[in-house]
């Protein structure tokens, strides 16, 4: 069971923001369902909730339970003072802001769920998990706890066009900026995604994690099938190989070509569209047919090889 507690609150009365509902409700409908229309998280999408205690209730009842997966994405207002951050809600009074970050924490640390995953588009969010902020053993992130943050804990995180800034890039890593050759998108891989996107001079994304085993967050259909990806073993029975090309196996020379040889030729043309094979003194796969070339794998190539081999693909 995967389930996702998704909040966004425009509705402050002294300082309302425009993107909060819309990055929440697009996050929801990118995450509820994989690329290929199959179900993913079970999502509670929540909005404008009114007071602390209301969401402090539901981040309780997100983190009950042994679900595979549970998920906290907030997008509003994030606060910081020198006790902890806090993610706000319309409620908050003078030391009184919204819920405790370290809080929420302490509540993803006891869960008995096997991966949560917090997700914070709010100023100041990077204060989340941050025993240096704190000073409070609290902080510390136990196995199966990521978090993903907007901004570091001094910094904003910007809207631009009635979107949050982050939670744009977000949502393009999900929907396939951040998939791996298998279609795998994971908080690494989006991430890497968000924090290549932004400039030096940007908001800065934060990613803290303590995790030991694979944690995909959706998938989407991939480049290539797992079944001419593992074709890889059968093509190149070494790493170090090269498999030798000849007129044969290009469709184009219809006196001569070999069926078995043309099909050959399209997996192998698939895999150097990602990247994992490249032709030998060729710039393209047809010339390194008909001048009877060769082609090898990347480094790339060689790491899925070696999956491959290793029956973990």
């Amino acid at each position: 069971m995967r389930k996702a507690l998704v909040v966004g609150i425009n509705n402050y009365t002294t300082a309302p923001l425009k993107g909060c509902i819309n990055d929440a409700s697009a996050f929801a409908t990118t995450i509820e369902k994989n690329g290929d229309g199959s179900p993913n998280f079970a999502v509670r999408l929540e909005t404008n909730i009114s007071t602390k205690s209301e969401l402090k209730t539901m981040i309780k009842e997100l983190f009950e339970g042994d679900s595979d997966i549970a998920l906290l994405y907030f997008s509003g207002h994030g606060f910081v003072n020198e006790i902890g951050g806090y993610i706000v809600t319309p409620d908050h009074q003078r030391n009184d802001e919204g819920v405790s970050m370290d809080e929420i924490l302490v509540l993803a640390n006891k869960s008995k769920a096997k991966d949560k995953v917090i997700i914070l588009d709010c100023c100041n969010s990077g204060a989340f998990g941050s025993p240096a902020i704190t000073g409070s053993n609290s902080a510390q992130i136990i196995e199966g706890v990521v978090i993903l943050t907007a901004s570091r804990p001094d910094e904003s995180a910007i809207e631009i066009n009635g979107h949050g800034m982050f939670t744009n890039l977000l949502i393009d890593a999900l929907q396939g900026g951040a998939a791996d050759l298998r279609g795998h998108i994971t908080p690494g891989s989006v991430y890497a995604y968000i924090d290549q996107a932004l400039g030096a001079w940007d908001q800065r994304p934060v990613f803290k994690t303590n995790v030991t085993r694979f944690t995909s967050l959706r998938t989407i259909n991939p480049q290539v099938s797992v079944e001419v990806l593992r074709k890889i073993t059968e093509y190149f029975t070494t790493p170090e190989q090269e498999y030798k090309l000849d007129p044969t196996y290009e469709f184009d020379n219809k006196d001569i070509a070999v069926p078995e040889k043309v099909a050959i030729l399209k997996n192998l043309q698939k895999l150097v569209s990602i990247g994992l094979v490249v032709p030998v003194g060729e710039e393209h796969m047809y010339y390194a047919a008909q001048n009877s070339k060769s082609c090898k794998l990347t480094a790339l190539g060689y790491h899925y090889w070696r999956l491959v081999k290793e029956s973990k693909i």
